[in-house]
């Protein structure tokens, strides 16, 4: 697949965006990178894409936040998770175009007032509910992009906060980006022709992260998720709607 110079700089630039935006809320390129990829390479190859990019932003943070891991709780959630990754991923992999961009699309209007909700009941996980919790996020990170919101919730509902939640995250999502990377490829849904585009929303991690932390002293978290939340669920029905109508 051949892109064009000037799209590969439009996603340089959305992906540096997608970091900065995520930077105060701890996630975002899952979300916000598939708005501006379905249309450039097609919504069956977003998903696989982001994976492969998340397996070179992840251990960035992951190296930066290394003190804090909560070891035991990334592998607890880490082995649980990795069987019904794999197993969502290959569901996905079987998708046509139309039926990836219907799903994504969904996914992206279900996870705003899902992030919601989590935050509001405040529930516990004890290990054991966290591996059970783990095997449901576990298939929905297989088969979409922008999980990353119920990882979260589900390490603090654990008891972990702040850095300890964020290198927790970039531990477990490391490992199951490499299972999910390792269906998609076998699958022959990630060809070498897409791997620069994803290296690309790699390596905009770091200058990313970088602004996303000068920031966030100068934004409230709340205006960040307002900003966020509307644009992920507009991002979401762009694509949702055209699909459901024949048009994607």
């Amino acid at each position: 697949m051949d892109i064009a110079l000037s799209d590969m700089a439009l996603v340089a630039l959305v992906a540096f965006g997608a970091q900065v935006l995520g930077g105060v809320a701890g996630y975002g390129t899952g979300l916000t990178m598939p708005l501006i990829l379905v249309p450039l390479i097609g919504a069956d190859a977003v998903v696989p894409v982001i994976a492969l990019a998340s397996i070179i932003t992840n251990p960035t943070r992951l190296i930066t936040f290394w003190s804090d891991l909560d070891r035991r709780k990334a592998v607890i959630v880490s082995l649980a998770a990795a069987p019904t990754v794999m197993l969502g991923a290959f569901a996905f992999s079987l998708l046509t175009g139309q039926q990836a961009q219907i799903f994504i699309g969904a996914m992206l209007v279900c996870l705003v007032p899902m992030r919601h909700a989590m935050r509001k009941l405040r529930f516990a996980l004890s290990d054991r509910g966290l591996a059970v919790s783990s095997l449901g996020y576990g298939l929905v990170m297989g088969g979409t992009s922008g999980s990353g919101v119920m990882l979260l919730s589900m390490l603090m509902a654990a008891g972990l906060s702040s850095k300890a939640v964020i290198a927790t995250d970039a531990a477990v999502s490391t490992f199951l980006g490499l299972f999910k990377t390792g269906v998609f490829l076998g699958a022959g849904v990630l060809p070498p022709s897409l791997w620069a585009v994803a290296i690309l929303i790699g390596l905009m991690a770091t200058p990313g992260a970088l602004v996303a932390k000068w920031l966030a002293t100068r934004i409230s978290a709340r205006s960040h998720d307002l900003i966020f939340d509307a644009a992920i669920m507009t991002g979401g029905l762009v694509l949702l709607v055209p699909a459901l109508l024949g048009d994607g």
